[in-house]
């Protein structure tokens, strides 16, 4: 953006009594290519740009966005945001001197540059690879798709800062069927990297291990339910910590009073085997940022520590409302958007214990190999997730395959629950939905037992 153009903003929003005033620009470029049956489905691409202006009085937050970058459309923006606002005669901002943010892209293939041939290739082995599995197999699904996007983040304080960021993301759905029976597996892994990443995703071996999947639930029975230890496997497992107890963490519902853990820093609310941790700062990891879109640079948070609740994930008004430190978790969709606290690459850290000694431990209860989605109420930490992959736990031994399986609870109790956890950390790509839009998130966790929890079956 034109320096006299962005000065006029943070002039005119500090004029209208703004006790800050911020700018986001942000141009991205996108595109998919999706296979479905061996034939391409869908392909799109497409560049989208705008920008937003977000005035704060106190923490009262007013947001306008466009995607008209002449001058005087934005300063009518600016004046039809703030309108019914007093003026103010102190009025003042400072114009930061710009810094260069982002990752470095080791061995980066821009998908800018690449074409859908060099997609398809990936596309097409991924396929093969699952068909040949079985002919059960009767339906593959796979799709690459990338984002780039430049940022610019300016505010009265003085921030100014740029960012490049560039995802890639593989996805796999494998269906495998008899009679009128249908189960689905997928893989979906992503990276904050360039079609670099591909070579490392290896979706021939990701479909074939998908389409295994699928089989040895088609040919799976049911699962009596009841409540039951429970092991998880490790990687999308933890998609329950993050939905049961990631989204309470963020000070977005905190400072709402929507969370079952307003209050409690400083206090034991797990096990001390349990550490947890949000951390923007992993190379290449999708849900990493090297600047939060509020221009502060990102940071490793340690959520819970050895059971001990010790910091919520906080934007600007979320710290100021709640009274914490920022730990560069504001995060947002688009230009679309405003921010608020959000979660990065969130897991609970590696343990000591051995996963043969958790199945051991357990007499009957349930081994979730694979979770898939679910649903959670954030205010009260309420979840219900389906298991994708499940076996029985019959006396300390690894039984026969079950379907079916749901795991449901409470995240505050899950947590006191969890009394075993493994070294076996993995962590896997997500996407989460929330106020400020969807934005690219990290699950994980290592394998963990816990001890008692609701498991729905037939």
């Amino acid at each position: 953006m034109n320096q006299d153009v962005a000065e006029s903003i943070l002039e005119a929003g500090t004029q209208y009594g703004a006790d800050y005033v911020e700018i986001f620009e942000e141009e991205t470029r996108s595109s998919s290519l999706s296979l479905k049956d061996s034939q391409i489905e869908s392909a799109s691409a497409g560049t989208a740009f705008g920008i937003g202006v977000r005035l704060i009085y106190g923490t009262e937050v007013l947001y306008a966005y466009t995607s008209d970058e002449s001058k005087d459309s934005l300063l009518q923006m600016v004046k039809n945001l703030a309108f019914g606002r007093g003026n103010s005669s102190q009025a003042s901002f400072q114009f930061g001197t710009l810094r260069k943010m982002g990752f470095s892209y080791p061995n980066f293939q821009d998908p800018r540059a690449l074409t859908n041939s060099y997609e398809l290739d990936f596309l097409h082995a991924a396929d093969s690879s699952a068909r040949q599995v079985s002919d059960k197999i009767c339906q593959v699904a796979v799709a690459i798709s990338d984002s780039c996007s430049h940022v610019n983040i300016i505010s009265s304080s003085g921030i100014h800062v740029s960012d490049f960021r560039t995802h890639t993301r593989l996805g796999i759905n494998v269906t495998a069927g008899q009679g009128a029976e249908k189960i689905v597996s997928r893989e979906a892994p992503g990276a904050l990297a360039g079609y670099e990443s591909l070579e490392n995703f290896n979706a021939p071996l990701l479909a074939k291990m998908a389409a295994e999947r699928s089989l040895r639930m088609l040919g799976a029975g049911y699962i009596q339910g009841g409540v039951m230890p429970v092991v998880m496997g490790p990687g999308f497992g933890g998609v329950i910590f993050h939905e049961a107890v990631g989204h309470p963490l963020e000070t977005e519902a905190i400072r709402h009073n929507a969370s079952p853990f307003c209050g409690k820093l400083g206090q034991q609310i797990a096990q001390p085997c349990l550490t947890a941790i949000d951390d923007g700062t992993i190379p290449g990891s999708w849900g990493s940022v090297a600047v939060d879109d509020e221009g502060m640079e990102t940071e490793r948070t340690v959520l819970i520590e050895n059971g001990i609740l010790k910091n919520y994930m906080s934007d600007m008004i979320g710290a100021k409302e709640v009274g914490c430190a920022r730990t560069g978790s504001a995060r947002r969709e688009s230009y679309q958007f405003a921010p608020v606290s959000r979660m990065r690459n969130s897991f609970i850290a590696p343990g000591k214990d051995s996963f043969d000694s958790m199945i051991a431990s357990v007499e009957h209860g349930l081994y979730a190999a694979k979770m898939a989605g679910g649903s959670v109420n954030p205010a009260t930490g309420e979840f219900n997730f389906a298991v994708e992959e499940g076996y029985e736990i019959d006396h300390g031994k690894i039984g026969r395959p079950v379907r079916g399986a749901t795991l449901i609870g409470k995240g505050d109790q899950v947590l006191q629950g969890i009394s075993m956890v493994g070294s076996d950390l993995s962590l896997a790509a997500g996407v989460c939905g929330a106020s400020s839009g969807s934005v690219p998130v990290t699950v994980g966790q290592p394998t963990i037992k816990v001890d008692s929890i609701l498991v729905g079956g037939r």
